[in-house]
This record gives structure tokens, C-alpha cells and sequence, in this order.
């Protein structure tokens, strides 16, 4: 299970523990008609529904290691950006797609070791769950 989902899975354990705890106070404690809550209690509660909201809109996309939201477009810059320094691909012509987190490499690449590493780089970028290889082995188009 990745780290995403680990991290919904704790904020669904506190929110039930949370949960369980005001519901056990006021159980044991009774209030009279007319009184309000403590305070505390009002803003624990507010502060776990607003938690639980951010980190479900986070966890949609998923975070990198570094907390960034990793969107189809930060997958892309990603990859497109770790082909800069390959000596494998120079003079290579590739263009990335990324689609729920599937990588789509097209165009062409000078041998067939640059369209091996370039599908290696694509599936190693963080976020990326599938690489798609269409490129082809040529001369730049």
C-alpha cells in the first residue's frame, strides 16, 4: 500500500477515535438542556473534519516524496526533465503524455538503447504507475 493511502487510513483511525471520545463524554456526562459543548470539544471536531478534507483533495492525485501534489502535468515536467542529461537520447525527439498517472512516450529516439532507457527513466519517475512505449528507433523526425 502506498504512502498516500497509509495516510488516509490513519486519518480515518483518528477521526474514529475522535469520534468515540466525544460521544463517550457525552455519554458520561449528561449535559442540561440548553447548555452548549465545551469549546475544545467544538474545535477538536472542526479541526479533524477540516484534516480529513485536505488530506482526501491531497491524496487524489498523491504526494511526492517531497509533499508535492503530483498531478499528470508534475508527472510530465518530471520525466521530460530527466531526459535532459541522458547521453542516450540526445538528438532524440520524444514527447510525454501522462494520463492518471500513465506515462505515454511517442516520437523517436537514434537507437534502441535510448528507447529502452527512456522507458526505464519514464517508469522510474515518482508517481508514474505505467509506461506506455511507443517510440521508435531513427533518425530525429
Amino acid at each position: 500500500m502506498n504512502a498516500a493511502k497509509w495516510n488516509v487510513v490513519a486519518l480515518v483511525a483518528l477521526l474514529a477515535l475522535a469520534v468515540a471520545g466525544v460521544s463517550a463524554r457525552e455519554s458520561a456526562a449528561p449535559q442540561a438542556t440548553g447548555e452548549k459543548p465545551d469549546n475544545h470539544v467544538v474545535q477538536a471536531k472542526d479541526a479533524v473534519v477540516k484534516g480529513a478534507k485536505v488530506v482526501g483533495t491531497k491524496t487524489k492525485d498523491g504526494l511526492s516524496k517531497t509533499g508535492e501534489v503530483m498531478t499528470d502535468g508534475w508527472i510530465t515536467t518530471r520525466v521530460n526533465s530527466r531526459f535532459v542529461n541522458e547521453d542516450l537520447l540526445k538528438g532524440s525527439d520524444i514527447n510525454v503524455d501522462t494520463d492518471k498517472h500513465v506515462v505515454t512516450l511517442k516520437g523517436t529516439v537514434t537507437t534502441t538503447a535510448g528507447r529502452t532507457k527512456a522507458a526505464v527513466i519514464a517508469k522510474g519517475t515518482e508517481g508514474v504507475s505505467r509506461v506506455v512505449n511507443r517510440l521508435t528507433v531513427g533518425p530525429k523526425a
